[in-house]
């Protein structure tokens, strides 16, 4: 099996070094891979995976550089970005360099959200399973930020990539050439809404839209600053759908020769932008077919495990899905519900990023499925995780969340995922928690085994009922016909008894009658079912078949 590498830090460097980063102290090598992003936390320990690159927010006293530098050549981070200007002293100079680590400085101008979000965009282009041996006009496949390199070469302009909603998907280099808005554009990764707005009032993207050549934007007024410089664009086609735009800033106006490169380079960018979309779908199904088999077990485990990353560290399984409603089924619910479960998978693989940038999250069937690399106290942890996560959700989604075992090993993985899909069962049948009393139980929304396992017994057994075809027999079966004949209620009675431990007065009320004529209905219970109430194994034996098969819920009975 072949992986591609993750962007290197000279990738990284290459795209973005010129309008973001500037090199404070180069590591000892350049094309290092950059295996993931983290944002530092002085709050909190953070997991670096291997080869981080980490984002210091708030790193400014030389003493904090220093210290994070060694720290992270400890575990053996490829680079750190602090914001300018760096306090380039010797000392940490000399951390940077004992360290191996790369400093690295953010221009003022630049957020760290907006930092955060263009490298992940070039990170992506290193996901799991994807072959970097495909090339389309001798470029990498779906390697937007090179195709708009090789088009300013053309063009010898500042260009974007842009897709119909005018967010920017790639950008080349020498930006700084263009004005104030392609900067603010770029860093924004999408056209600010006033520039867009004056664009769609001069008719640009209707022309644009509607042409395969390209169309000439005069200058836009920028308030004090003057005007933008003038803009060449061309919409990127796939037959007949526009799949987005090029825009280069340029003053000079295109001769024939630009123009023919131009057209050219429209139809190249409508590869990539195809390529980028497919590969989009591909890398959602290897990484899903990866956890799948992870979480099947066997002999492809290990495998699986090695290629998402965390084959050398022990894992908690969760499980997150939305509990079903109780409403009709049409064809338009079951859209709604399969878009719903997409949101929910993404929503969760988002928020466990940002618990453990090496953790991974699947939609298999109904449920989205996490591994999250597990320290020691890896239950605890990953039951606030999954917690905090559901309390997010809440309002939109019905959600609830298991958290299985720690696996500390492949082999382990499969029997986490065991317990996961019974805690779901349980969660979603509506069932309470074990630890609340019946007047105040309530419905858990994330749960342990723990918590759930008398309640996953007690479905169990009802599997086994169905299988077998059981029905009820004994005293309560004595009882069920004579409420139907009679309509006597003595079954609510005798539940309300049971879950009230034999305390008549609570019993009476949680079925709305006078003591006294509880007290009647239960000996009525005694005499029609023929159950002796006094003796504990012939009540143990009537609340075992109330909860496994109790009348009118569909189970055996």
């Amino acid at each position: 099996m072949s992986r591609r590498p993750r962007a290197s830090l000279g990738r990284v460097l290459d795209d973005l070094g010129a309008t973001l980063l500037d090199v404070v102290r180069d590591g000892p090598d350049a094309e290092r891979e950059v295996g993931g992003l983290v944002i530092h936390d002085p709050l909190d320990e953070a997991a670096y995976p291997p080869h981080a690159l980490v984002l210091g927010v708030g790193l400014a006293a030389p003493d904090d550089v220093v210290a994070l530098l060694r720290r992270l050549g400890e575990h053996g981070a490829t680079g750190l970005v602090v914001r300018e200007p760096v306090p380039a002293v010797d000392a940490v100079l000399d951390a940077a360099d004992a360290s191996g680590v790369a400093l690295l400085g953010l221009s003022r101008g630049a957020t760290w959200a907006q930092l955060a979000a263009l490298l992940r965009t070039v990170l992506a282009e290193g996901d799991v399973g994807v072959d970097d041996a495909e090339s389309l006009g001798g470029l990498p496949s779906g390697d937007l930020f090179a195709v708009a390199n090789a088009v300013a070469a053309l063009l010898d302009a500042p260009v974007t990539i842009e897709d119909r909603s005018s967010r920017v998907l790639a950008f080349s280099v020498r930006q700084d050439e263009a004005d104030d808005s392609r900067v603010e554009t770029v860093l924004g990764r999408r056209v600010p809404e006033r520039y867009a707005r004056m664009l769609t009032e001069r008719g640009v993207f209707r022309d644009l839209y509607r042409s395969s050549d390209p169309v000439r934007v005069d200058p836009l007024p920028i308030g004090y600053a003057g005007l933008t410089m003038p803009r060449v664009a061309i919409a990127v086609r796939a037959g007949d759908e526009v799949l987005g735009s090029i825009w280069a800033a340029m003053e000079a106006p295109l001769d024939d020769r630009r123009i023919a490169s131009l057209r050219d380079a429209a139809k190249l960018t409508a590869l990539h932008l195809l390529r980028v979309r497919a590969g989009s779908d591909v890398r959602r199904r290897i990484r899903t077919d990866l956890l799948s088999t992870a979480l099947e077990g066997g002999s492809g485990a290990r495998e699986a495990l090695e290629r998402l990353g965390l084959g050398s560290q022990a894992v908690v399984v969760l499980g997150v899905t939305a509990r079903p409603d109780d409403g009709e089924r049409s064809v338009a619910g079951d859209v709604v519900e399969a878009s719903e479960r997409e949101r929910l998978s993404d929503a969760f693989a988002l928020h466990l990023q940002s618990a453990h940038p090496a953790s991974a999250v699947a939609l298999i069937g109904d449920v989205a499925y996490g591994l999250l690399p597990s320290g020691s106290d890896g239950e605890e942890r990953a039951e606030r995780i999954a917690r905090a996560f559901v309390e997010k959700v809440g309002r939109r989604t019905a959600a609830v969340a298991a958290v299985g075992p720690v696996a500390p090993s492949a082999g382990g993985v499969a029997r986490s995922r065991e317990v996961v899909d019974r805690v779901l069962r349980v969660l979603r049948s509506g069932a309470p928690r074990e630890t609340d009393a019946p007047q105040v139980a309530r419905v858990a929304r994330v749960a342990r085994f723990a918590d759930v396992q008398a309640a996953s017994l007690v479905l169990e057994l009802r599997d086994v009922v169905a299988a077998r075809g059981d029905t009820i027999a004994g005293p309560l079966a004595r009882l069920v016909d004579y409420d139907a004949e009679h309509g006597a209620g003595l079954v609510a009675t005798l539940r309300a008894w049971l879950d009230a431990f034999g305390d008549v007065t609570a019993a009476a009320a949680a079925e709305f009658v006078h003591p006294n004529t509880f007290r009647y209905r239960l000996r009525r219970v005694a005499q029609v079912g023929g159950i002796d109430l006094d003796d504990p194994e012939a009540r143990f034996g009537a609340m075992l078949q109330l909860r496994v098969m109790a009348p009118g819920d569909g189970s055996g009975c």
